[in-house]
């Protein structure tokens, strides 16, 4: 009990520290547009369902932001894990295919926007659903082709390159041990590769969603946008309400440590085998 309590308040040392350094600098620099004082922006996260620059409240702008995070992630999700278990398997479609996904791995998110917005330009899941109008039409308008594209490139290869890396981490020894005994590819895969290769594969998954939240000021920035936290930090910016940038930053931030610690949360009960090997 001793031993949770001191590390519970050694964690806390740093953001203490970090809210002392703005106390005293916000003082110092007393201009509410280079840097607003702690209880203004405590003032908006205490009101989260309050209306900012008649651009909805933070609670629903956060709300979108999630469902278009998700939406983009389970897509690269979809994608990336068959395609890199497929990869470390067989070498043969590693080395069709490996030197492809190096040349684009490199490539930042951002740079695929101008191509992005000539491919799909506003288009939405409305257009996709043939939805036209009805109560469900503003909620799919928001979710734009281009800024699912945008996420899912920044979480397919966090994703995809541990998924290979944790297939070809599976010793051989093993592979050949059960295919002696009879076993059919498909349980190969099923009880040897897939349980051993699960705790890096959920890594990937774990930092492809930390990547895809990055990636998403940038994506709600494009044309079309019309709501989203990082649409609503944008606006906030060209209007010199620096208070309502900050407040999004760490709305952001709180979401990305919360659905983090979920990740740790399932991680320590699906692969508790592994402290044996520490």
């Amino acid at each position: 009990m001793k031993h949770c309590l001191s590390r519970g308040a050694l964690s806390l040392v740093a953001p203490a520290l970090f809210l002392l350094f703005w106390h005293y600098a916000s003082l110092r620099i007393d201009n509410a547009v280079v840097l607003p004082k702690i209880e203004d922006v405590l003032a908006i996260l205490l009101h989260p369902t309050k209306d900012l620059l008649n651009m909805g409240s933070l609670v629903g702008n956060v709300t979108v932001s999630f469902v278009r995070v998700f939406g983009g992630y389970l897509l690269a999700v979809f994608v990336a894990v068959p395609l890199g278990l497929a990869m470390g398997y067989w070498n043969w479609l590693n080395r069709m295919l490996g030197l492809m996904a190096g040349l684009f791995r490199p490539i930042p998110p951002l740079s695929w926007i101008p191509l992005v917005l000539a491919w799909f330009g506003v288009a939405s899941m409305a257009t996709i659903l043939g939805i036209e109008e009805g109560a469900w039409y503003p909620f799919f308008s928001n979710i734009k082709i281009s800024m699912l594209f945008i996420i899912f490139i920044g979480a397919f290869f966090p994703i995809l390159v541990n998924t290979i890396g944790g297939v070809q981490s599976v010793r051989v020894t093993l592979i050949d041990a059960v295919r002696v005994l009879g076993a059919s590819p498909w349980q190969v895969v099923r009880y040897v590769i897939l349980p051993y290769a699960a705790p890096q594969v959920f890594t990937g998954l774990r930092v492809g969603l930390g990547v895809a939240w990055m990636c998403l000021v940038s994506a709600e920035m494009m044309p079309g946008s019309i709501s989203g936290v990082g649409y609503l930090i944008t606006h906030a910016y060209t209007v010199a309400q620096t208070d309502v940038v900050i407040a999004g930053m760490i709305a952001i931030g709180v979401m990305g440590i919360l659905i983090d610690s979920l990740f740790i949360l399932i991680e320590r009960r699906a692969f508790q085998w592994q402290s044996l090997y520490r």
